[in-house]
């Protein structure tokens, strides 16, 4: 069975989350929606998730001051499984926490039965090998959250959290309806770039969604964040986690 394309994927969904356009702009010129979000509220700290390929890049990030890591392969897709012999060297060599992203094939997040029995022994490898969490997202051919799939695949990954990733940013509900189904399916955290090109023009939707999610689920802000844009970008969102290849 074939799935068609979920509406504006490759518009919204860039080939390689940090090699999309990176904003220029900062320090910002405020919104009126961003001046409410940006009352001092004291220091802050957050925890940098780094998004790798290789046990060469998991080993250098966490040298950095990374506090986990997400695994993938080929990014040029935005992201796949990564092979189970690197799963198992990079969870072997590291101290930090590592979640393993589950995405079968490119180009949409639409699963028929094959891929999800895929996905769950993938899951099932994942756990085998002490991973701390899985990284995944299904969707309708209409592009909803898909509930039947990714309750599936929750039920698989327990007890380790999930995270529901970029698929997010594609899906064609109302962000605040998918944030509510998502949380209801048990995901711990979201991995979102604001359903914009970059976290950096999704930041009012991505400020407001953690407003919405409050502590029921972590809303990672992700896709073209650097050093430079990370604090602008903390101060509007409030994240407390953030996500991206060129971090820390």
């Amino acid at each position: 069975m074939s799935f068609s394309l979920v509406p504006g994927f490759s518009q919204r969904y860039p080939r390689d989350p940090d090699e999309a356009p990176v904003a220029d702009e900062a320090p910002f010129a405020q919104s009126e929606v961003e001046r409410t979000m940006t009352a001092p509220q004291g220091p802050r700290t957050f925890l940098i998730e780094s998004c790798c390929t290789s046990l060469e890049e998991s080993v250098a990030a966490q040298a950095r001051g990374a506090g986990r890591i997400e695994l993938c392969a080929d990014l040029s897709v935005g992201g796949l499984t990564p092979p189970r012999d690197l799963v198992r060297d990079v969870i072997a060599a590291l101290t930090i926490p590592v979640n393993i992203l589950i995405r079968p094939s490119a180009p949409d997040f639409v699963y028929g039965e094959d891929a999800l029995q895929q996905m769950t022994e993938d899951i099932a490898y994942c756990k085998s090998v002490g991973a701390a969490g899985i990284v995944v997202g299904a969707l309708t051919p209409e592009g909803a959250v898909d509930l039947p799939a990714m309750r599936r695949l929750v039920v698989a990954a327990r007890p380790l959290p999930v995270t529901f990733h970029r698929a997010f940013d594609v899906c064609v509900e109302d962000p605040f309806t998918a944030l509510d189904k998502i949380i209801a399916l048990g995901c711990v955290r979201l991995l979102s770039s604001g359903q914009a090109v970059t976290a950096w023009d999704g930041r009012c939707l991505l400020a407001l969604l953690v407003r919405r999610a409050g502590s029921r689920l972590v809303v990672m802000p992700g896709c073209g964040i650097t050093p430079e844009i990370l604090p602008g970008l903390a101060a509007v969102t409030r994240a407390s986690e953030y996500h991206g290849t060129r971090l820390p």
